[in-house]
């Protein structure tokens, strides 16, 4: 028995599978999904694209009610063995209170995507303590294969996943080179800062007491990544952690008068009291080819090779 049926609950996708494509929040074309469907039949998988996907209404791929009765066909549909978002952006917030998750739970499925799909893996991990996977999505990809797809596809169909990367070594945060901590466990969450931070006070807020936490961001300014990184702290959701693993933190701003950090440092210092250990520069986030796929929800093992090298991986 494969890896993934053991460890999720998630039977892992085989040749003549089918896949669905769902909008959750930004609009989307066909010309831009043309590159993902191909690529996903090239793996001898089905391609559902659902009637109604490419709906519009100003920024979003249609109206709310719209929008959630698509995901909601996806999530009902025994024949669909995965769901990819096809994009980010904002939206998927104002859908998530009207989603039924009830069939889902008995019959879990991946949930693909990442940015504005934190909303979905937040919700999801908090309400039903399910895997997502943290991936690329189909508005990423290109006409070929791709470290990041190729990640995906090897979670999809039920690989393990071992990624090792250079960390960039960070002041005031307890790395895995300090010698300190050269090794943890624990189950992974996350995904994107800003959504994480919106969720606070929700239902969808997820509990990272004793987890590995994930967090990337993009396009943001350096102020602003305090705030919220203060607001994670100030819920409690950055003590007693296993580590925490830091991805991209990507095309940042400053104002006229610098904030005086990097992301990255802002990030160091708001976890300078904590005693686990904190990794920078992990291949996840918005990062185009070299954004890797993690299962949400499930055990990783975080795990310094030397002074530089980091692997995370499936234990």
């Amino acid at each position: 028995m494969r890896y993934w049926v053991i460890m999720n609950r998630i039977t892992p996708l085989q040749a003549g599978d089918t896949v669905a494509l769902a909008a959750t929040a930004r609009k989307v074309s066909p010309e831009e999904m043309e590159q993902a469907i191909k690529e996903l039949r090239s793996w001898g998988l089905n391609v559902l694209v659902p009637e109604g996907l490419y709906a519009e209404e100003h920024q979003f791929a249609g109206s709310d009610a719209h929008r959630t009765s698509l995901l909601q066909e996806c999530l009902d549909n025994p024949e669909v063995k995965a769901i990819l978002c096809c994009r980010g952006g904002y939206g998927t917030v104002r859908i998530i209170d009207q989603l039924d998750f009830s069939h889902f739970a008995d019959h879990p499925k991946w949930i693909v995507g990442y940015s504005d799909v934190t909303v979905l893996h937040s919700h999801i991990h908090a309400t039903l303590g399910l895997p997502t996977l943290h991936g690329i999505m189909p508005i990423n990809f290109g006409p070929q294969a791709t470290p990041a797809t190729e990640s995906l596809k090897n979670v999809l169909f039920g690989g393990k996943f071992d990624y090792q990367f250079d960390a960039t070594e960070m002041p005031h945060a307890k790395s895995l080179q300090s010698g300190q901590n050269d090794v943890t466990d624990g189950i992974v969450v996350g995904g994107n800062l800003s959504i994480l931070y919106s969720l606070c006070g929700s239902r969808s807020q997820i509990d990272t007491s004793g987890k590995i936490l994930l967090i990337e961001d993009l396009d943001e300014y350096l102020y602003h990544i305090d705030r919220m990184m203060q607001g994670l702290k100030r819920c409690g959701m950055l003590d007693g952690l296993a580590g925490l693993i830091v991805g991209g933190m990507t095309d940042m701003h400053d104002n006229a008068v610098p904030f005086g950090e990097t992301a990255e440092e802002i990030v160091a210092d708001a976890v300078a009291e904590q005693d686990y250990p904190v990794v920078f520069g992990a291949p996840f986030g918005h990062l185009g080819d070299n954004n890797l796929a993690i299962p949400l929800g499930t055990k990783i093992r975080l795990e310094s090779i030397n002074s530089k090298k980091v692997r995370i991986f499936a234990p």
